[in-house]
């Protein structure tokens, strides 16, 4: 979703650009025409040293098993994906001296913490296994940027997505994305299903104003060893959302089937991006409200569905 997205943009800015996916998630016909494409997978490092030795001005590393959910169902395998993938490229860049990596990390590796909106100084204690995976792999990216034994200057950047949303975005998939499960429920005609009493919240960003800040991270020298939030900085109940999700297609309020199941562990209960040093040290701010964006998301996902 965000990789696919992220690629045309670059591609329209003139790069060349490499795609690798193991397909578990993504689809081959999502990645755009003009990238050059392997599937490979980031736990095996043999499948994707072919892309690095062909030279590399920088990565962006968006490769990641991606639900809190599936990560306490099957821990060795999200540690596998998440920390050691990450691992193993970060080894590859060493190893092949590429001199620029972005690394996709999470809002989740604050964990529940007290102090929200949470500014990037907040201590992580991640409270999901997903998190602290995410955590972890974040830890050794900066780590190795600073070894004194690398023979190149190494530039990383740790970019801190918060939820994600827009066109594009999965609405048949149960494990990610929950705007795009209640549109594809609505375009459907099922329940919505609320886990927990739906007061937790979320902090929604536009993926154009992610890409956006992908692209200035890239070239922005000031990036190069920082850790940024990347959210609107707005907060948005789980109930809230599935009022304006149902609103969108003309549903009004409790009009719309909308049911409650019991919390799932490593929920965070409240979630909210401060976004003050993107703003300050990368001249980067949200331009999308939330309410556009929703808009632009169910028209698309009507247009991708026939909906």
């Amino acid at each position: 979703f965000i990789g696919s997205h992220l690629t045309r943009r670059l591609l329209t800015d003139g790069h060349e650009v490499h795609v690798v996916d193991n397909e578990s998630n993504g689809l081959r016909s999502a990645v755009p025409a003009g990238a050059r494409y392997l599937k490979a997978d980031v736990i095996r490092p043999d499948e994707i040293e072919p892309v690095f030795a062909a030279g590399l001005d920088a990565v962006c590393h968006l490769a990641g098993q991606v639900s809190i959910i599936r990560a306490f169902d099957n821990p060795v395998g999200d540690l596998r994906t998440n920390t050691e993938g990450t691992v193993n490229v970060v080894q590859l860049c060493v190893r092949h001296r590429v001199p620029r990596l972005i690394y996709a990390s999470s809002m989740t590796a604050y964990g529940d913490c007290q102090v929200v909106p949470t500014p990037e100084s907040q201590p992580c204690q991640p409270d999901s296994y997903y998190g602290i995976t995410k955590f972890a792999a974040e830890r050794y990216v900066h780590a190795t940027a600073i070894r004194p034994d690398l023979d190149f200057d190494f530039g990383v950047t740790s970019l801190r997505m918060f939820s994600v949303y827009g066109p594009g975005q999965a609405l048949d998939n149960p494990y990610q994305g929950v705007l795009g499960i209640f549109i594809g429920k609505l375009i459907r005609g099922e329940p919505i299903t609320i886990f927990g009493d739906g007061e937790q919240t979320r902090d929604f960003v536009f993926i154009g104003d992610i890409v956006y800040g992908w692209v200035n991270a890239l070239t922005n020298k000031k990036a190069i060893g920082g850790i940024f939030n990347l959210g609107s900085g707005r907060s948005t109940s789980i109930n809230d959302l599935a009022v304006h999700a149902a609103a969108a297609f003309g549903h009004a309020p409790g009009a719309y089937d909308i049911r409650h199941a019991p919390e799932r562990p490593g929920e965070q209960r409240r979630v909210q991006a401060d976004i003050g040093l993107a703003q300050s040290v990368l001249g980067w701010r949200p331009r999308t409200s939330f309410e556009q964006g929703l808009a632009e998301t169910v028209r698309s996902g009507r247009a991708s569905t026939g909906g």
